[in-house]
């Protein structure tokens, strides 16, 4: 077997026992393999292994990707910033965008989503525990977005996207989640519809899938160590 073949299997390992520790389901967690600056070799390897979903963080290397895989019944998830003058390729070339954290952003997106596919996926992303340089929107704003960002008639909203701060350890990471879990269900509660949590990393996954998360986003422990992103 492959080494991504091995990989993926140890990953799905660590999630199946992180989720009968929570007392939940493994199939309540949706795994997507980062494939940020790998090529689409890569891709094709992971997917011959039996991963269907793919996070990109740099969207024009990502568009070139899919482009070469085209072939393949591929979903691709956008994970990284997303500048107004690329919301057109965002649009018109993923499945999902993890990374909305702004209406401006969601309207660009909504308005460029070509007619003949399906309502682009979206979670908002939230800068949960309060990074100076670390997009999304603040916690006390995400509900209003929320609403604004559900009425687009081309967006599916779908949940809540974070990446706190690294934590030392599993109690402190799990903390941090939860708050990301508390603000979903708030929003719930408040009648948005939500059903996705876009949590949790190779680091800390474990801790995630504790906290409510129903997608873990995992590069390393799949691919390896990152080579040079693209310039």
């Amino acid at each position: 077997m492959t080494m991504i073949r091995d990989n993926l299997q140890r990953v799905h390992a660590r999630i199946a026992a992180a989720c009968k520790t929570a007392g939940r389901g493994a199939d309540e967690v949706m795994l997507l393999a980062v494939s940020k600056t790998f090529g689409p070799e890569a891709v094709r390897e992971a997917h011959a292994a039996g991963q269907r979903a793919f996070g990109e963080n740099y969207i024009q290397e990502a568009v070139d990707k899919i482009g070469a895989l085209r072939d393949l019944p591929l979903e691709w998830h956008c994970i990284g910033p997303i500048q107004s003058n690329k919301t057109r390729l965002v649009a018109a070339h993923f499945d999902w965008a993890h990374t909305v954290d702004r209406l401006k952003i969601a309207q660009r997106l909504s308005e460029q989503r070509p007619a003949g596919l399906p309502p682009l996926q979206v979670c908002i992303q939230v800068n949960i525990d309060g990074g100076a340089a670390k997009s999304g929107v603040a916690p006390e704003d995400a509900l209003a977005l929320a609403r604004d960002v559900a009425r687009l008639p081309r967006l599916q909203l779908r949940g809540l996207m974070a990446i706190p701060e690294p934590a030392p350890d599993f109690v402190a990471q799990k903390n941090l989640h939860a708050r990301t879990r508390a603000l979903f269900d708030q929003i719930r509660e408040a009648g948005v519809a939500l059903d996705t949590l876009s949590l949790g990393m190779t680091a800390d996954l474990e801790a995630a899938i504790a906290a409510g998360s129903t997608l873990v986003r995992v590069g390393t422990a799949i691919f390896g160590g990152r080579p040079a992103a693209a310039p």
